[in-house]
């Protein structure tokens, strides 16, 4: 604040204030200092018509439009269903790879990939601003969920790959593209976890790791046959857990109400908050967080481990 005073104007300092604000849990006043993140961006998005402001737009046609991550995307765009209930047509652009996993989504009248021409519409606002047009709180947050919902054709198809593994199915992911990576071989304490069948669902660069798993971890590598977040929705689905760093899947697994596991650094990133093990975005979600700066991950993995093998140990008894 004292910053402010000298430089009231500064959409740096009024975005890093918001940061502290979300990482607080005081949403109410961190969405609006999140409104100065649009002028910190390179590129901003200039259109001809009026943004969403609250007034009464029934009958009118609306664009809501993705500005940053995957993940992000796919935990905003729950707010297509407080923006239906204005009355208006929803057209929503995203990026070309969420498409296809979007299309289930309700409450969107047309799906458009980013850098596709746009059809006609009224109004206009960012995905990610629509948490300050709704003035949401912690206890206010969208909870109809799930609200991605997989072809469930392609969820049957990948029923193939587990219906003989008689055992308690875990996906892992270990990268995103972001500092919160940790390294595979974090998880060989994992190897030493009974009747439990791990999944690798890392995709991209660090997917290869999989083919030389830590001494002791079985691991099946299912990347080669992952093609897009429909894959990976419908793999979520014929699993009994994800455990995952913070990336697009952690958003994808608590979007589909399937059970999810959540590792986290000391310093995490707002929406996940301070100290709590849930998280009010996504019910399914459990987390587990470094306790002090430069911990490492063992004693992390180490609470994991011995959590996971509780749970298998009771989802065993009942096969």
């Amino acid at each position: 604040n004292k910053y402010l005073e000298l430089d009231p104007n500064n959409a740096f300092i009024h975005h890093d204030l918001s940061l502290l604000y979300l990482l607080n849990g005081d949403l109410l006043k961190g969405w609006p200092e999140y409104e100065w993140r649009i002028p910190c961006f390179k590129e901003l998005r200039v259109f001809d018509k009026p943004r969403l402001d609250g007034s009464d737009i029934s009958g009118k046609s609306i664009l809501l439009y993705t500005e940053q991550g995957f993940g992000d995307t796919i935990q905003f765009i729950r707010y297509v269903s407080l923006v239906k209930k204005l009355g208006v047509k929803v057209i929503v652009e995203c990026q070309r790879e969420l498409k296809s996993l979007l299309q289930g989504v309700s409450g969107i009248d047309i799906l458009v990939s980013r850098g596709d021409s746009l059809p006609y519409f009224d109004y206009q606002v960012p995905l990610m601003s629509l948490p300050f047009v709704f003035k949401t709180s912690l206890s206010s947050i969208p909870n109809c969920i799930p609200y991605i919902k997989p072809s469930s054709c392609l969820v049957q198809q990948w029923s193939r790959e587990f219906q003989y593994q008689k055992c308690f199915k875990v996906g892992l992911v270990w990268a995103g593209n972001s500092v919160r990576n940790i390294s595979l071989s974090d998880f060989a304490p994992f190897g030493l976890v009974s009747d439990v069948c791990f999944y690798s669902l890392q995709v991209g660069r660090r997917s290869e790791e999989a083919l030389n798993p830590p001494s002791g971890l079985v691991l099946l590598d299912l990347s080669k046959d992952i093609n897009n977040f429909c894959d990976t929705a419908a793999i979520i689905k014929n699993l009994d857990l994800v455990i995952t760093v913070d990336t697009a899947v952690a958003h994808l697994a608590g979007a589909l109400n399937m059970p999810v596991w959540l590792l986290l650094p000391f310093v995490p990133d707002w929406r996940w908050m301070l100290f709590c093990s849930d998280s009010p975005w996504y019910p399914s979600m459990k987390i587990f967080r470094q306790s002090h700066k430069g911990m490492g991950w063992s004693s992390v993995v180490k609470l994991v481990v011995d959590e996971l093998q509780k749970l298998a140990k009771l989802s065993y008894e009942e096969i």
